[in-house]
């Protein structure tokens, strides 16, 4: 699991490089010193879509929190919340607490969980995304599920939706799930039709795209749709949870193209 989890973190680094190089014009030399990295190193991710993989010997130890005291933590945390600004509690105080009441863990698991709360609180707001495209800026994607008639009995199908922000062109492919492989070929077969590759795709969570979401919102997106977005150089977007309307355009209005052979008429 820390291996993959360390693949992903490079594969992002690596798709950010390509976004900066590839699509924002920056320099090799101007990326390397905002990296750290080599130039021969950023030479390397510019011609392979994929990075390489890297072993680590031993995985770092990472003390958490246990024992139910994340759980305690928050509800410490949410109790502050609802005091004055100036008489909650810091970090320090509340690992104090959780000392008093038996934690035996050290301070650093709880500063991280404390940060990632004080993140996820200060995103909890409302707030309203510009809907305002640049020609070319972003593409749009979602599932839908219809029902068609195939070989004279109708049946339930999982239809892909996609469209330009700026245009509103529309593509759609029916399949008959929302498996990872029809996720990828539904991406090529739409970037094939529009002829052009957009510089971001907003989408909402599918696990086929988002492994994982954090306290504070951070996503963690699925090696092989990043490898996707990497190799068109794109970057993928995901919307809050449960908040389609940042997309701002309904998109299932397009008439229906079926992969060949589906059997869909």
């Amino acid at each position: 699991m820390a291996r993959r989890k360390e693949q992903v973190i490079l594969m992002e680094s690596v798709s950010k490089i390509r976004l900066w190089i590839l699509q924002e014009g920056r320099s090799i030399r101007s990326v390397a010193r905002a990296t750290g990295l080599s130039r021969n190193t950023i030479k390397k991710y510019l011609k392979d879509d994929n990075p390489p993989s890297y072993q680590r010997q031993a995985p770092p130890a990472r003390h958490k929190l246990c024992d139910g005291f994340d759980t305690r933590l928050q509800e410490l945390f949410e109790q502050d919340q609802k005091r004055p600004r100036r008489e909650r509690r810091t970090a320090v105080r509340l690992y104090e607490q959780l000392v008093s009441e038996g934690y035996t863990g050290s301070y650093s698991p709880v500063q991280r969980f404390v940060r990632d709360l004080k993140r996820a609180d200060a995103g909890s707001g409302e707030a309203f995304i510009p809907l305002h495209f640049a020609a070319g800026d972003a593409l749009q994607f979602d599932w839908s599920e219809e029902r068609v008639v195939l070989g004279g009995v109708e049946q339930k199908v999982k239809v892909a939706h996609f469209r330009l922000c700026h245009s509103r062109k529309p593509f759609v492919v029916a399949y008959p799930g929302e498996s990872q492989e029809m996720v990828l070929d539904a991406f090529v077969r739409a970037l094939s039709f529009y002829g052009g590759v957009p510089r971001r795709v907003i989408i909402d969570n599918p696990k086929t795209m988002v492994t994982y979401v954090s306290r504070s919102k951070d996503r963690v997106f699925h090696p092989r749709f990043l490898a996707l977005m990497n190799h068109y150089v794109m970057e993928p977007v995901a919307c809050t949870h449960a908040s389609g309307w940042e997309k701002g355009q309904d998109h299932r209005e397009a008439p229906l193209v079926a992969p060949p052979d589906s059997g869909i008429d």
